[in-house]
């Protein structure tokens, strides 16, 4: 009785490590399926399909998407080229200088951007910001040092942003298929929790979506068009008028200020009367006061 009574638990024990080893097959199996489908979905054009929501994809999954995609961003891009300039040109006639300039801006197919006048006793400059298609910028600042005026200073630098417009891509790239993946969820939202969850999410995507394309444009712009900042500066001369004064016109010109001078001066008096009134009754005072004390 007793070894039929140690058979039986032997076998109810097989029978459990039995059962417990399919449940974990049968787990195992169903895992495998979830993350093969989530698979096929990242990589077929019609992910949207899935409710999978993008946090439950697997790491190795979701590594293999993201090597595979911006692969195939960095094939398209080509070079991302900024280019930026400034000069500064001595000329001897302003207007003459700033119609030269506007001819070649136009014939380069640029544009003013900015513009400043400054004039002072010294000298007179003529501030421009202009941009240029990319391909024209070297024609232009050519033109300028050519037949413009005597160039005082020339500064020009290139910076590629290649690798920065790559990065943004991708990364606007993945949060697209995401946004996608999320609407797609929010139409088979049971509870109302999970409705606003998904929409939270979708209103960050989407914020973060208008910021990289915000940047994508505007690094698009400075490549396209190249930044070109242009000083035109005259320096003034003293006129015959003012450089042939005479004596007789600098003698009455010293009496003037002398006189002007005199008149400040009494009038810097005049405005001490208080004191003057003051000394005599001091005076009076301290001798009245020496008096009795010799008494």
């Amino acid at each position: 009785m007793k070894k039929l009574s140690i058979s039986l638990v032997c076998l109810l024990i097989i029978g459990c490590n039995k059962s417990e080893n399919i449940a974990k097959e049968e787990t195992r199996a169903d895992l495998a399926e979830i993350i093969q489908e989530d698979k096929v979905a990242l990589s077929s054009p019609t992910a949207s399909n899935s409710s999978q929501p993008p946090n439950l994809v697997s790491e190795k999954t979701e590594s293999e998407n993201k090597s595979n995609f911006p692969t195939q961003r960095i094939d398209t891009i080509s070079k991302k080229i900024i280019k930026n300039g400034d000069m500064r040109i001595q000329v001897g006639n302003i207007q003459k200088a700033q119609n030269q300039v506007n001819e070649i801006i136009k014939n380069n197919k640029a544009y003013v951007q900015k513009e400043e006048f400054q004039n002072t006793d010294t000298d007179e400059n003529v501030y421009l910001t202009i941009r240029v298609p990319h391909k024209n910028f070297d024609a232009l600042v050519n033109s300028f040092s050519d037949g413009v005026g005597s160039v005082l200073s020339k500064n020009i630098s290139s910076d590629d942003v290649t690798e920065e417009y790559t990065d943004v891509s991708i990364k606007l790239a993945n949060k697209k298929i995401y946004l996608e993946k999320y609407r797609d969820m929010l139409k088979n939202a049971a509870t109302t929790k999970d409705m606003l969850e998904i929409q939270e999410n979708i209103r960050e995507l989407e914020d973060e979506i208008d910021v990289s394309e915000g940047r994508l444009r505007f690094i698009d712009d400075r490549v396209n068009y190249s930044t070109l900042n242009l000083n035109l500066y005259k320096e003034k001369v003293r006129s015959s008028a003012t450089s042939n004064i005479g004596f007789g016109s600098r003698f009455g010109d010293s009496v003037t200020e002398g006189w002007n001078s005199f008149v400040a001066f009494i009038l810097g008096v005049i405005s001490l009367w208080p004191f003057f009134l003051l000394i005599p009754v001091l005076v009076f005072l301290w001798r009245k006061w020496r008096g009795r004390k010799k008494k």
